[in-house]
């Protein structure tokens, strides 16, 4: 016993100093650092997590109440925390999440190095295990090796010749919701339609029948569990992890452990179903039952493949449905933009006839119009991510184990690199303005080796819906549609988007 209690002193003591170390002393040291190079930022509040209960509570009051009219400026909703202290810290600030420095950069040259960056002192940043709950272990949050093994393997089913060969499947998808709604119209003359319900439907059924060789209905349980779980996700996300209180019982975590039981219980059974079938086709199931089966380092395990299609799920339909839905907003307000569109539609592929993908690439209109609905509305708000070892981006120098924040919806609306009119619908804006020289103006699917695997998927989808709706359907906003975008992983309309169909 008397040996004991020194050692226990000892022990609080060693304990006290680290704790003093980390969570004083080396933040303090951080802050100084920084604002010797003119960075300032937000007090850090210890008490607070940091500026974490700071940021949850701009969110919430960003997100009280509508926008006023249909203003499209909208990352003060989507990234309030970033637009708040930038105008008073400037492009780049620092602030914390614990313990956790996070700097925030607004200067699309140092994104562009983050983003770009093949030196190995930048890295993406994992996801903390609460939302692996909805990613799994999948390709968006894999760093490292593991994460070069999967991308092998995943992108040949993204590839452009890949997904050319779905583009008759995706038409007939586009082609079903079309007669749908048509049966819905029946003799009137129009009908209101919550068309944000109807893109992620129809973003649903295409990743479930070329991803998956299935369908909507097969599965339609694992996308409303997503969804279910959703908003869980986002808190976590917004909240300084802790570790090990994901395994308390609280009414939160029973929920999470239930949803994420029953997405993996589907998702294996969908993979027991249609398996077989994919096994020796070029989708996305078919190439991960093939590595299963491999032998080698390029091998992935039953559990990796759940995981990259929990991952595959959420984001492939999230992204496209979102963007699918903006830009039917934006068209239904913007009427003039509306005809031009039908007619570049209807004068190459007709009223009728599906689109091939010589027409899409003839487009022009289309694609300006998708361009700059991901520049008012972009699918991703943000992208992060950590230094491992010290670095110097445009002119920052920058310490190990920094999070990187890098404000996508602020940058694509930052009036300075777009012009006095950049909350304003414009999609001439890509038609004779050339940022090559400044990629990071304009990154809705990310930069560098990184990018979004799927991004050749959702341009094509996204294209092939868009015209084929354009070919049958006029459409204009519901006196019921109220603007309010809310950010939870993507950027989306809170309370949907009514449009009045009218059949051409």
């Amino acid at each position: 016993m008397s040996l004991f209690l020194p050692i226990l002193i000892i022990l609080s003591i060693f304990l006290l100093l680290k704790a003093v170390y980390s969570y004083l002393w080396l933040p303090h040291q951080i802050q100084l650092h920084f604002r010797r190079q003119g960075i300032g930022g937000p007090p850090r509040r210890l008490l607070s997590g940091g500026n974490a209960g700071e940021i949850r509570r701009l969110f919430a009051t960003a997100q009280s109440s509508p926008t006023t009219g249909l203003s499209h400026d909208v990352d003060g909703r989507a990234a309030p925390h970033y637009a708040h202290w930038s105008a008073r810290y400037g492009r780049s600030f620092l602030y914390w999440f614990g313990s956790q420095p996070r700097l925030a950069i607004g200067d699309p040259t140092a994104v562009r190095a983050a983003m770009t960056d093949t030196s190995g002192a930048i890295d993406k940043l994992g996801f903390v295990p609460t939302s692996r709950d909805l990613f799994g272990e999948g390709l968006v949050g894999l760093t490292g090796e593991k994460w070069a093994r999967h991308r092998r393997i995943v992108g040949p089913a993204f590839s452009m010749e890949t997904v050319k060969s779905w583009i008759p499947e995706i038409s007939i998808r586009a082609a079903n919701m079309l007669h749908k709604w048509e049966m819905q119209l029946g003799k009137n003359s129009e009908f209101e339609i919550d068309i944000h319900k109807e893109c992620h439907k129809f973003s649903a059924d295409v990743i479930s029948s070329v991803a998956f060789g299935s369908n909507y209905e097969e599965g339609k349980r694992i996308f409303e569990l997503q969804e279910e779980l959703l908003p869980l996700v986002s808190i976590a996300l917004r909240s300084v992890y802790i570790p090990g209180f994901r395994f308390i019982p609280t009414t939160k975590n029973r929920k999470r452990w239930r949803l994420n039981k029953e997405i993996q219980d589907s998702l294996q059974r969908l993979i027991h179903i249609n398996g077989q079938k994919c096994e020796n086709s070029k989708n996305f199931l078919g190439l991960l039952i093939s590595a299963n089966k491999k032998e080698g380092k390029d091998q992935i395990g039953t559990q990796e493949i759940i995981d990259e299609c929990k991952t595959f799920y959420f984001a492939g339909k999230e992204t496209t449905a979102n963007v699918l839905t903006w830009s039917i907003l934006l068209l239904a307000i913007h009427q003039d933009w509306q005809i031009k569109a039908r007619e570049e539609v209807t004068s190459i592929c007709s009223r009728d006839r599906y689109p091939e993908i010589e027409d899409l690439n003839r487009f022009k209109l289309v694609s300006m119009i998708l361009k700059e609905t991901m520049r008012l509305y972009s699918p991703a708000v943000l992208f992060n991510r950590v230094t491992t070892k010290d670095v110097k981006l445009s002119r920052i120098n920058i310490p190990a184990g920094t999070l990187l924040y890098m404000p996508v919806i602020s940058i694509h609306h930052d009036s300075e690199l777009w012009g006095p009119d950049v909350n304003e619908f414009n999609p001439l804006r890509f038609s004779n303005v050339d940022k090559g020289d400044n990629p990071a103006a304009f990154f809705p699917f990310g930069l560098g080796q990184r990018i979004c695997v799927g991004q050749n998927l959702a341009l094509v989808e996204l294209k092939v819906a868009l015209s084929m709706i354009l070919q049958r359907f006029e459409f204009e906003l519901s006196p019921s549609y109220v603007h309010s975008p809310r950010l939870l992983l993507t950027l989306e309309p809170q309370y949907g988007v009514q449009v009045l169909l009218r059949k051409i």
